[in-house]
């Protein structure tokens, strides 16, 4: 079994869902007593979350890519940078390491076409949303559609993830606006949704919404546990 790399903290919400879901995996394909091998460094939230409403993304890549450094050192044989958003530093954490950096829009993008989804909503925060970093490595790579929200349900999306999910707070109000929020997306003709930061999972799941979700963080963690035991 390979070292699994977790580079967590933003937020730690999320980031115990990853640990617990792939543990459970490696647990169901090995059975007995079997867990993952990782090594994770865990961030502060507070001041990456600072410098994102500055855009300070040079210097939050250099803060991730010290991070992913220290995880390969700790014997870690691929890294998965456990949020979404700072996925838009990827290419300069992965040129820090030797290790493989396994993207979480590629994996989510490998699991839509293997669904034959041709156009998809993404929900996320303002910078996963609004930025290319995400929705043209989809477009580019795999030729799938991405749609999102307008900037009114943008801002009311980010709102939750930042001042309730990422605080360990869940809302049925909030729940509800997350749900008209992708029934207006399923108007303008999204097959399915991306559930584009780690945490929307706390809050949405597939029992609530008719279109097709696509939890990142579960299939994130899928990625990782294939790697492993490849």
């Amino acid at each position: 079994m390979k070292t699994i790399g977790l580079l967590g903290g933003m937020s730690w919400q999320s980031t115990l869902g990853y640990y617990q879901q792939i543990n459970e995996l490696v647990a169901l394909k090995l059975g007995g007593l079997h867990s993952a091998k990782i090594a994770m460094r865990s961030v502060d939230f507070a001041p990456v979350a600072a410098m994102q409403k500055q855009d300070r993304w040079q210097e939050m890549g250099q803060l991730l890519s010290a991070e992913a450094r220290l995880i390969e050192a700790a014997g870690a044989d691929c890294l998965l940078i456990c949020t979404n958003t700072m996925h838009l530093v990827a290419e300069q954490v992965a040129e820090a390491i030797s290790i493989p950096l396994l993207h979480i829009a590629d994996a989510t993008a490998q699991q839509l076409h293997a669904q034959q989804q041709q156009k998809v909503a993404l929900l996320g925060t303002v910078f996963t949303m609004q930025k290319s970093f995400y929705k043209d490595r989809i477009r580019e790579r795999f030729g799938i559609e991405v749609i999102v929200p307008d900037n009114a349900a943008q801002l009311q999306v980010n709102d939750v993830i930042y001042n309730e999910l990422c605080v360990g707070q869940i809302s049925e109000t909030s729940r509800q606006q997350f749900l008209n929020i992708i029934a207006e997306l399923k108007q303008r003709g999204a097959e399915g949704v991306i559930l584009g930061c780690t945490e929307i999972g706390l809050l949405v799941q597939q029992q609530h919404c008719s279109l097709p979700l696509f939890d990142t963080t579960s299939i994130h963690a899928k990625a990782a546990v294939d790697f492993a035991l490849a």
